[in-house]
């Protein structure tokens, strides 16, 4: 089948994997004007329609900065238990909705204290409401896994903190570490110490890296402090020329390193210029490991299904490339291999060969 013939329904059938999702950053609409109602927290418009249009513009304005101000008005209603555990349980139900059987949910519990939570029972709360989510996903015949990752905020100081938390957490539905936030002024290598202890303590990590800086943040996410996956890296083509790749380029490429790349997050943030011309299509072609992620599916108003059709209808891609950008996620998860391959094989491969 080639990709002028698959339609959004056959796309949104398909099953997906996401590696790069944040939390606090795929909300519905609806829920955030009735959480900021309970709480008293103001919004740019009460009307959920013309939220979803706020935070679209917000996020095309091609500033990183701005995009993530936007966070602001999502944070605010995720400070309490039954913010957390709405927001979480919906989460796994809006992804298993939209065809995903394997995700991996990031948020940095330190934003989330505000309102009197411990970190600790941040964790706690989340974890609670996606098992929620999963269990109600499950019993309407749509299971989806979902794995956490905590993440830790990069220009401020509590990033030691948020590795401990992935280490106590590990055997409770945390699966890895990130590190988020602005990059620019904030290089990795500045929280060595927590990537070091998650290395001693056999916890795997992602960093952000790639996007608003350049290859030196890959350079130092991967060879100092020793990530096994790059959140987004669409900035890697900076060590391609004219096909050749340099020694970053090569390494990440024949070591499997998953690159987590948000195709329309990245337009918005100014990181590429359109779909077809964005460098996840010429990174697949060149066998990287590439994936396909949402980023934050109420900020940048997408789906998994959405990502996948605009790569088809503007890249060109087909169904195989589809299958393989989701083979490569299950691939790379941060999950025992076993759950992989049977993920990939009982579920990914046979629905693909189902829905087409």
């Amino acid at each position: 089948m080639t990709a002028t013939r698959v339609d959004a329904e056959v796309i949104r059938r398909l099953p997906k994997a996401v590696l790069h999702d944040h939390l606090d950053g795929g909300l519905r609409p609806a829920t955030v004007v009735e959480l900021a109602a309970a709480v008293g927290h103001t919004l740019p418009t009460t009307d959920p329609d013309e939220l979803a249009a706020w935070y679209y513009e917000a996020a095309n304005s091609g500033d990183l900065v701005r995009y993530i101000a936007t966070f602001e008005h999502t944070l605010a209603v995720m400070q309490n238990r039954e913010g957390l555990l709405r927001v979480a349980e919906e989460y796994v139900l809006d992804l298993a909705a939209d065809g995903v059987v394997y995700a991996e949910v990031r948020y940095a519990p330190e934003l989330n204290t505000r309102g009197g939570l411990t970190l600790n029972e941040v964790v706690e709360t989340v974890q609670e409401g996606l098992a929620a989510g999963m269990a109600k996903a499950a019993a309407a015949g749509t299971p989806v896994r979902v794995g956490t990752l905590l993440c830790g905020m990069r220009m401020f100081d509590r990033v030691r903190e948020a590795a401990d938390l992935a280490v106590a957490y590990r055997d409770a539905g945390v699966v890895g570490f990130d590190i988020a936030g602005a990059e620019d002024g904030f290089p990795p290598a500045d929280h060595l110490d927590a990537f070091e202890h998650l290395r001693r303590e056999s916890v795997p990590f992602t960093i952000h890296a790639g996007e608003a800086h350049g290859l030196p943040s890959i350079h130092q996410a991967l060879q100092v402090c020793g990530a096994q996956r790059i959140g987004h890296g669409v900035r890697l083509t900076e060590d391609i020329v004219d096909g050749k790749l340099g020694r970053l380029a090569g390494w990440v490429r024949d070591r499997r390193i998953a690159l987590e790349m948000c195709p329309t997050s990245n337009l918005q943030t100014g990181c590429a210029t359109s779909i077809a011309e964005h460098p996840i299509t010429a990174l697949k072609d060149m066998g990287f490991r590439v994936t396909l992620n949402t980023d934050n599916r109420l900020v940048s108003g997408t789906t998994m299904t959405r990502e996948m059709s605009l790569l088809v209808e503007e890249a060109g891609w087909t169904v195989e490339d589809l299958r393989t950008v989701t083979v490569n996620a299950l691939k790379s998860a941060f999950i025992p291999f076993d759950e992989r391959k049977a993920l990939i094989e009982d579920v990914v491969l046979p629905g693909y060969a189902a829905a087409l």
